[in-house]
């Protein structure tokens, strides 16, 4: 029997025209909730866990500061706003002067773990995490955070207690080791296309190999009903999610394998969810899409230029022979954050920022989200001629080509996108400049590198 409830989630930014896989499942229907997702669950806290087209190039500049109504002199709200414009250091040592004034500041103490979180330090993540909830049980925000930190570290069961109940009863379902690697230390599996997302073959339950999209905003392993009922899948929870006005309901389960070209992977949270939802523009259905949940667990590259995904394992061994020939190659590695499950890093538009910048690589046609502020601030000529309505007329989104993008040294030009709200925004809770997504990658190999929280771009 399945666990039911509704969410009623739509993602920002998001039209008809792109792809609809992140508009609630990885929210409502993934191993872990979309950022912030956790505002929405349980109304009683539940137990915590034990330890364990631009014209014009504007000069380079930092992002404003964030507005804010409580005065700069108070500590709390300094560094809240170094937190909010993306000074993570500087933030630390503020709220580390606010708990050794007050070590029962829960603010201070989940704003630390979150810190901690962000650059995958998860044992002091964890640390003040627990200690936040333990002053403010009621605290969503950093309940979800905490079972963040506690899914990266694979301890489904210490995690369950803390998500909404469809993805808690889904984590509890997970038994052994999660995402329990088998295989070689490497291995390469070409692309069967690059547009208009990059896909390729995998493998589940054993079956013959299904045609998957790779999308860094994708969080759980997710199939179509079909292929889930053809893999053998059972369901051990349910939600009913809006998208783009129309009910779904999407379920959760666990599969026995999936096989990534060499490497096999078992005991795999997955969800599934009626054909239509994961259709591209032009009435395709691929049979799933692999995110988040499998790339997080290597040293992942999506090499779009050679169209190739590679997977290595995070050992010393693989992780010194990618970095050895990286900088052989002169490829200099960015600062990587992790907030939930979409990576960020520092990223300019035109001469404007830098800025932190979102990598949800999964938007169709575009290489470019920003906000409209952020785009007139950059000097790129928003289209207010041919607005588009998302989520249901509950926002509008523009046209936009920005000049120029750049992630380090690598650089995107005459980039198609969008003006309006940055997906995630809100959720992370510190000012995004913009997500920059499939357009800007495809000249590139990008590899994520979550051991040392370092992107490669090149």
């Amino acid at each position: 029997m399945t666990h039911q409830t509704t969410n009623d989630h739509t993602r920002t930014g998001l039209d008809r025209r792109r792809f609809l896989l992140k508009a609630g499942l990885a929210a409502g229907a993934g191993a872990l909730p979309l950022l912030g997702a956790a505002d929405t669950a349980h109304a009683s806290p539940p137990r915590t866990p034990e330890p364990r087209t631009a014209r014009t190039t504007t000069p380079e500049h930092r992002p404003p500061a964030p507005r804010t109504s409580v005065p700069p002199a108070d500590p709390t709200a300094d560094a809240d706003q170094l937190f909010t414009s993306g000074q993570f250091a500087a933030a630390a040592r503020g709220y580390a002067r606010l708990l050794r004034a007050d070590p029962d500041n829960a603010h201070a103490a989940a704003q630390s773990g979150y810190i901690h979180l962000l650059s995958d330090r998860l044992e002091r993540a964890e640390s003040f995490l627990l200690k936040a909830l333990r002053l403010a049980p009621d605290d969503v925000f950093t309940r979800g955070r905490l079972a963040n930190c506690l899914i990266r570290q694979d301890d489904y069961a210490r995690a369950a207690p803390l998500l909404p109940e469809p993805l808690g009863v889904q984590a509890a379902a997970v038994t052994g080791t999660p995402f329990e690697q088998h295989g070689p230390p490497v291995t390469r599996v070409p692309f069967l296309a690059v547009d208009p997302l990059p896909q390729l073959e995998a493998s589940v339950a054993g079956l013959a190999p299904w045609r998957f999209v790779l999308d860094t905003g994708a969080g759980d392993i997710t199939l179509t009903t079909q292929r889930a009922e053809q893999a053998g899948l059972r369901a051990v929870a349910s939600t009913t999610m809006t998208i783009n006005g129309r009910p779904s309901t999407t379920y959760l389960g666990v599969a026995p394998s999936l096989r990534i070209g060499e490497i096999e992977l078992r005991h795999v949270p997955v969800t599934w969810i009626d054909e239509a939802i994961l259709a591209f523009p032009d009435g395709t259905v691929p049979d799933g899409t692999i995110g988040w949940s499998v790339f997080y667990r290597f040293l992942t590259t999506l090499d779009y230029r050679r169209k190739a995904l590679v997977l290595r394992r995070k050992t010393p061994a693989q992780q010194r022979e990618f970095r050895t020939e990286a900088a052989r190659t002169g490829l200099r590695p960015q600062p990587m954050w992790l907030p939930d499950h979409v990576p960020c890093t520092p990223a300019k538009l035109n001469g404007y920022g830098p800025g932190i910048a979102g990598m949800d690589t999964g938007t169709i046609g575009a290489g470019l989200n920003t906000s409209v502020a952020n785009a007139e601030r950059a000097g790129i000529t928003v289209d207010f001629d041919h607005p588009t309505p998302v989520n249901g007329g509950a926002a509008t989104i523009y046209p936009i080509t920005a000049d120029r993008v750049s992630i380090g040294d690598a650089v995107g030009r005459h980039l198609p996108g969008s003006a309006g709200p940055v997906p995630g925004e809100g959720a992370v809770r510190f000012d995004l400049i913009g997500n920059i997504t499939h357009e800007f990658f495809k000249p590139f190999a990008v590899t994520f590198d979550y051991a040392a929280m370092r992107l490669y771009v090149g």
